[in-house]
C-alpha cells in the first residue's frame, strides 16, 4: 500500500494532495493548498521576487512536513508558467531542494494540459460529441479539444496554451477598483489570443451540429459555483462536478466584475487572497463562453495534482505488475 502525494506549484498558488489507492480511484488522506502568488511581478520584472521566494519556500516547507509525517512512498512536485518564465527559477529550484528536500520538477505545457485532462477526466460526459476542457492558472490558460467515442479514451484533437492568466491579466488591467470598460478590454485581450484556436476547430460550427461539453477546471470557476450556490463558505463537496447554466456564469462574472474590491473581499467564496483577481479570471472565462457558445458548463475541482495522482498509481501498479513494486 503505497502513500501517494502531489504538489502543484503555479503562478498563484501551491497546492498539496496526499492519498492511498481506493477502488474507485483514490482516498485523500492530507491536502495543503495556499495562495503563494510566487508570479507576482514577473510579468514586469522577468524574475521571481524575493517575497514571493520567501512565501512560497514556507508554504513547501509546511508541504514537506505533511510529506515525512505520512510516510509518503511515491511522490512528485511540478512547478509551471512562473517558473517556466522566470530568469532566476534555476537558483531558486536548488533553494527550494536544499531548504525543503523537494524537487520541483519543470513541467511543459503541454504536459500540465496532459495532466490537467487526466484529473478532469472522470467528469467528462461521453453523450457529448466534443469537449472543451480549459484550465485557467496564475500566469497561462490551458485550452484541450477533445473527441469523446463511448467506452474509450478522450482523443484529443488540438490543444492550446495562451500566456495569460488571472495573475498577469490583473498585473497589466488591475485588479482593485475595476473602472467601466476595462472588464471588456480584459475579455477583448483573451479573446483575440483564443481567436486562432477556434477558427482552426471551427468550435461555432461544431456546437451548432454536434453535442458540445464545456468542462472548467481552476480558482475562477470554482469561486463562479461558489457564489452561485451562495455557500457560506466554500465547499468543495457541493462545487466538484455541478453543471451551470451559461446565463447564470454569465450573471455572476458582470456581477462580480461591477464589485468593489471591498465587496469582493467580503464574500465568503472570495476573500481578501483572490479579491484582486477574481475579475481577470472572469473576463478569461467570459472570452471562453463567448468562443463556444453552450448552454451549461460544469465545474471541476481536480486538475493538475490529481492527474500526477493517477500516473503515479499506474506506474505503480506497473511496477508491481513486473515484480519490482
Amino acid at each position: 500500500m503505497h502513500t501517494y502525494a502531489a504538489l502543484d506549484l503555479g503562478t498563484n498558488n501551491c497546492r498539496l494532495l496526499i492519498a492511498r489507492a481506493a477502488a474507485d480511484g483514490f482516498r485523500v488522506i492530507d491536502a495543503f493548498s495556499r495562495i503563494v502568488r510566487l508570479g507576482e511581478g514577473l510579468s514586469r520584472n522577468g524574475v521571481l521576487s524575493q517575497a514571493a521566494m520567501v512565501r512560497t519556500l514556507a508554504a513547501l516547507r509546511i508541504c514537506a512536513g505533511k510529506l515525512e509525517r505520512r510516510g509518503v512512498t511515491r511522490f512528485r512536485a511540478v512547478a509551471t508558467e512562473a517558473c517556466r518564465k522566470a530568469q532566476n527559477c534555476a537558483a531558486f529550484i536548488e533553494r527550494v531542494a536544499g531548504e525543503t528536500g523537494i524537487r520541483l520538477e519543470i513541467i511543459t505545457t503541454a504536459e500540465e494540459a496532459r495532466l490537467a485532462l487526466a484529473g478532469c477526466a472522470p467528469l467528462l460526459d461521453y453523450r457529448n460529441r466534443f469537449a472543451l476542457v480549459f484550465d485557467i492558472g496564475g500566469g497561462s490558460t490551458e485550452l484541450l479539444w477533445l473527441g469523446l467515442d463511448d467506452g474509450q479514451s478522450p482523443r484529443l484533437l488540438g490543444w492550446q496554451s495562451i500566456p495569460i492568466g488571472v495573475v498577469t491579466l490583473a498585473e497589466r488591467h488591475g485588479g482593485m477598483e475595476i473602472a467601466a470598460g476595462v472588464f471588456e478590454r480584459m475579455v477583448a485581450e483573451v479573446a483575440a489570443e483564443l481567436a486562432p484556436f477556434e477558427a482552426a476547430h471551427e468550435l461555432k460550427r461544431c456546437v451548432a451540429e454536434h453535442p458540445v461539453q464545456l468542462l472548467g477546471t481552476s480558482g475562477t470557476v470554482t469561486t463562479v459555483a461558489g457564489v452561485h450556490l451562495e455557500l457560506p463558505r466554500y465547499d468543495r463537496a457541493r462545487v466538484d462536478g455541478i453543471w451551470l447554466a451559461a446565463e447564470h456564469v454569465t450573471g455572476i462574472t458582470n456581477r462580480l466584475a461591477a464589485m468593489s474590491y471591498a465587496e469582493r473581499a467580503q464574500h465568503p467564496c472570495i476573500g481578501v487572497d483572490r479579491a484582486d483577481l477574481v475579475v481577470a479570471g472572469c473576463a478569461i472565462l467570459a472570452a471562453i463562453q463567448r468562443a463556444l457558445p453552450l448552454d451549461r458548463l460544469r465545474v471541476a475541482d481536480r486538475g493538475v495534482r490529481e492527474g500526477v495522482l493517477f500516473d503515479l498509481m499506474r506506474e505503480a501498479d506497473a511496477d508491481l505488475a513486473v515484480g519490482t513494486g
